[in-house]
């Protein structure tokens, strides 16, 4: 009965050594590090919550930011942003294979699956430069009040949004840009709109068919569009023309959108620029055969790890900043 009653008694999961839950340091660490970086990403996704619901009634509309597409002109909301992620996506599962290979010992199928991965983390990285500078250049542009808002341009039939270019005319009338070598008294400035504020009101005049959108969200959940008067009224405050996005002021509405743009996606960007690196110095470990010699693919498998965090990481971005 005595022998009976010690055969069922639990094994110790761990009795300490170097392979605590039967994983190697190097993997333990690989986990300390996203549980980490986890908690940090959770910080900033927390922090673009709370800015969003604080200004949830003149927060821009994701679809009316994320319309554009390479090669293509018109208006495509969030196709792009999509085909990212389902790339971003697909790399994870070539890592999933390349792990999988690697525990068969199967040194070419490993190098296929990295280089695969590899060729995914790359378009996906070269897709947010392209997404960045897109974003920093502007199509529209817009026209900042004195409170600091934001006056759009569509079409009266339509309700499309059109750019500057479309109803005003450049005045002739010369304009200096400020830089440090014109004087001490003199504060360096960035490049200066192609259009005055002057320019925007005369144009809007003269254009029967155009109107303003305001930041403001009305109870469709679209933007609200000023009649006639209104918008002549509304434009009468504006005292700066944007174009593109900065840090500063942005043509796509509330300036904290794009400092949490620049800064969540560079972030996250940065990760899998770091990631695809990472995977390229373990490709050539593998095609010279480092892994073969010491009998298993361990390294796949950690950065596998990364690769997956970043995956999942990115995930959630595109949920909460571009769908919700």
């Amino acid at each position: 009965m005595e022998t009976a009653v010690a055969n069922h008694q639990p094994a110790k999961v761990w009795g300490g050594g170097n392979e605590p839950l039967n994983a190697s340091y190097g993997k333990m660490m690989m986990w300390f590090f996203i549980l980490s970086d986890a908690l940090t990403f959770s910080a900033f996704l927390v922090s673009y919550g709370f800015s969003r619901f604080k200004f949830i009634e003149i927060w821009p509309i994701a679809d009316q930011v994320f319309t554009h597409v390479p090669f293509f002109h018109g208006n495509y909301p969030m196709y792009y942003v999509a085909f990212m992620t389902f790339v971003l996506i697909m790399s994870s599962v070539t890592m999933v294979l390349a792990v999988d290979a690697g525990h068969h010992m199967r040194k070419s199928k490993v190098a296929l699956y990295m280089l695969l991965t590899i060729i995914g983390g790359a378009i996906f990285v070269g897709s947010q430069a392209w997404e960045w500078a897109t974003f920093i250049k502007g199509e529209y542009g817009a026209v900042e009040t004195k409170g600091g808002r934001i006056l759009q341009f569509v079409d009266a039939e339509t309700g499309h949004q059109i750019a500057l270019h479309d109803f005003v005319e450049a005045s002739e009338t010369e304009r200096t840009q400020h830089l440090n070598k014109n004087g001490v008294w003199f504060e360096e400035e960035g490049a200066l709109p192609n259009y005055t504020v002057a320019d925007v009101q005369a144009g809007l005049a003269a254009h029967e068919n155009v109107l303003v959108r305001t930041e403001t969200i009305n109870e469709e959940g679209e933007k609200t569009i000023l009649d006639r008067t209104g918008s002549i009224e509304a434009l009468a405050n504006g005292i700066h023309v944007v174009e593109g996005a900065n840090l500063i002021r942005n043509e796509y509405g509330h300036r904290l959108f794009a400092d949490f743009f620049f800064f969540i996606t560079g972030f996250h960007g940065f990760h899998v620029f770091s990631g695809v690196m990472i995977n390229v110095i373990i490709f050539f470990n593998v095609l010279l055969g480092t892994y073969e010699k010491r009998k298993h693919y361990e390294m796949v498998e950690k950065v596998g790890l990364y690769w997956h965090f970043v995956d999942l990481v990115w995930v959630f971005v595109f949920t909460f900043f571009y769908l919700v």
